[in-house]
Formats: C-alpha cells, structure tokens, sequence
C-alpha cells in the first residue's frame, strides 16, 4: 500500500487510484486510466477532472490536447534506473505547460525525491518503507547545486543552468 506523501506532508484519503485486476476504484475514488483509455474517454464526453497515468514507453504529447481536462497526471517509475517519468514530467511542465497535480509513482526512493520535485512532480506515491520513515520525520536529502536548468531552483539558487537560458536581445 503506497502513501501519498506532498512537501506539506502525508495525504489523507486521496481519491487515486491504480486499477488492476485485484484493485478497483471504489466509492468516492477515481481511476487514474492508461493514455488510450484516456483519450478514448475524453474523445466520447465533456467531461473534466480525469486522472491518468503516463507508463515509461507512453508519448507524453498525445496528452497536449487533454490537458486542460486533466485533474492529476501519474508518471511511472517502475524501477529506480529507469529515468523516462523524468523526461515526461519536464515535458509536461516546460513545454506542454501542464500546472495541475504531478504525482509520481512505483518505484519512489527518498534519494530521488528532490530530483523529481526540480522536475515539476509534486506529490509522490511511496511505498518504500526507508523513505515513508525519512518523509515522516521531515528528512529529505537537499541538493545544494546544479548545473542545468529546471522547473524548481536547488536551495542554494540557480547554480550554472544561467549557461543555458537564452541571452534577451539587444
């Protein structure tokens, strides 16, 4: 059973869920739906507030024309060295400039929390029993300097990524 953890703390009732074969979504919760499933839903209604969730091998874009009827976006982790979410979750906030809940999902360590929240994710289904521990007691390992750009600062600023933004013209 994972926890949904955000910086304000651990959430209580969260009505998201990942449907499989043993798990439903019941009464006052809400499917998270694979992207076709998704889009084949949004395609046949008006309806809003959708969740869904982004696997590793999903083209993130499809959900362009979604967006603004989209409540929550997962992104998969579904092991710890597999770093696509990443690129979907940058994808999502910089380029498709998604602004509503960005959860990360799976595989969830505490060591990569800060990188996912510089990404755009902001919230965080974990299971891991160290980083549910560190997460209760308020220990999130910082980053205090980057060299590229993000959607977040590091605590200590902006670092270098100044070497990759566009110079304003003359």
């Amino acid at each position: 059973m994972s926890k949904i953890w955000r910086e304000t703390g651990f959430v209580e009732n969260d009505p998201w869920v990942i449907e499989t074969e043993e798990v439903k979504a019941g009464e006052a919760q809400k499917p998270l739906l694979g992207l076709d499933e998704l889009i084949a839903k949004a395609d046949e209604s008006n309806e809003v507030g959708f969740g869904v969730l982004i696997k590793p091998a999903d083209d993130v874009r499809k959900l362009e024309p979604y967006l603004y009827r989209l409540e929550i976006v997962a992104v998969a982790f579904p092991a710890f060295n597999d770093g696509r979410a990443f690129s979907h979750a940058s994808l999502l906030r910089d380029r498709l400039g998604y602004t509503n809940e960005l959860r990360a999902v799976g595989d969830v360590l505490i060591d990569q929390i800060p990188l996912m929240q510089r990404v755009g994710i902001d919230s965080f289904a974990v299971t891991n029993e160290t980083a549910i521990k560190r997460l209760t007691e308020r220990r999130l390992p910082g980053i205090p300097h980057h060299y590229q750009p993000a959607v977040r600062d590091a605590d200590a600023g902006k670092g270098y990524s100044w070497r990759r933004q566009a110079k304003p013209a003359a």
